[in-house]
């Protein structure tokens, strides 16, 4: 897929076609123009390295976002073997928002789910934009309890701006179907890895991240409200979302810093769109470490190990 290039990197992708021109008329009239091309293609480089190395919460959203993202189907591809997908919640229908089924990594066979996202308008449509319906949440919930019965590792994908909001959703208890899987995710006695690839927003991301690792890709955000929304209750106006993003602490990053997430994935120069092959072995090398690090643990302390996780979030301050 085309990179469109993100406002920030427009003076990036300028350069870089300054390059492509001097290049090609040094090359179309037999011109020495090694001097020029290399000084230029130092410039770049430079300009590459100061943009990309210093990024704001707000551009690494942008990335998280970036239409030409490794999804989560991308990521299967590239990561899994073997992979064999089930569709059903058993009670209303199937979510192509939430694919998931048996794959293997590593050699080892799991559980795999997550949230797919379109590349066009008609995928898009099908994939409701990677906002998962109630059905979506109890599909992942019954693959996740096939994973307990048969003893199988439990790989979460999760890349959504959130669960849809709209009325169908509302009618089926979108609200009472993440709540549950939150309970549930808690009590499953295998492991589980949860890893943020692009947005992670909300309850429509905690909804299969209840998990003993939560991993994130450099660029992706996770957040309780998208920096939009921020924006809209705090300031009134969504063109403060910049400030929201760094307000919110949603990187990387931070969260790794607060304890939140337990290993920032890294990702090449630019985003995971620009070396997908790249950040896909990145992903795969850190989620094979972590199951073989949880593998041997039994239920009983993967469960205590995981409640624990999950109450240290968050600081109380007491005042007099």
């Amino acid at each position: 897929m085309k990179h469109v290039p993100l406002e920030f990197e427009k003076p990036i992708f300028a350069l870089q076609e300054q390059l492509d021109e001097l290049l090609q008329k040094s090359s179309a009239q037999d011109i020495n123009l090694t001097g020029e091309a290399g000084a230029i293609r130092a410039k770049l480089e430079e300009l590459r390295e100061t943009t990309y190395r210093q990024l704001t919460p707000w551009q690494r959203v942008q990335i998280a976002r970036h239409p030409a993202r490794p999804y989560m189907l991308d990521y299967i591809e590239r990561c899994f073997t073997d992979f064999v997908e089930l569709h059903g919640d058993r009670h209303i229908g199937d979510d192509h928002a939430m694919p998931g089924g048996f794959a293997r990594i590593g050699g080892r066979r799991v559980v795999v789910i997550g949230h797919q996202k379109g590349r066009d308008t008609k995928e898009n449509l099908m994939r409701n934009f990677g906002c998962a319906h109630p059905e979506g949440y109890r599909k992942a919930l019954r693959l996740m309890r096939l994973a307990d019965k048969f003893g199988l590792p439990v790989v979460s994908l999760i890349d959504t701006p959130g669960a849809y909001p709209g009325i169908q959703a509302e009618e089926r208890n979108i609200a009472e179907s993440i709540a549950f899987n939150l309970r549930e995710m808690m009590t499953l006695k295998v492991p589980v890895v949860a890893v943020v690839i692009g947005e992670g927003g909300s309850g429509g991301a905690l909804g299969i991240g209840v998990a003993d690792r939560v991993l994130m890709m450099e660029n992706a955000y996770y957040s309780v409200i998208s920096p939009e929304g921020c924006a809209a209750i705090l300031w009134k106006d969504r063109k403060h979302a910049p400030e929201a993003a760094e307000a919110l602490h949603i990187t990387a990053k931070d969260l790794s810093e607060l304890g939140i997430i337990d290993e920032v994935v890294p990702e090449p120069l630019g985003g995971a769109h620009y070396d997908p092959e790249a950040s896909a072995a990145a992903l795969r090398a850190a989620v094979i470490r972590h199951l073989d690090e949880l593998t041997p643990l039994e239920a009983p302390a993967l469960r205590a190990g995981r409640y624990a996780k999950f109450r240290r979030f968050g600081v109380f301050s007491g005042g007099e």
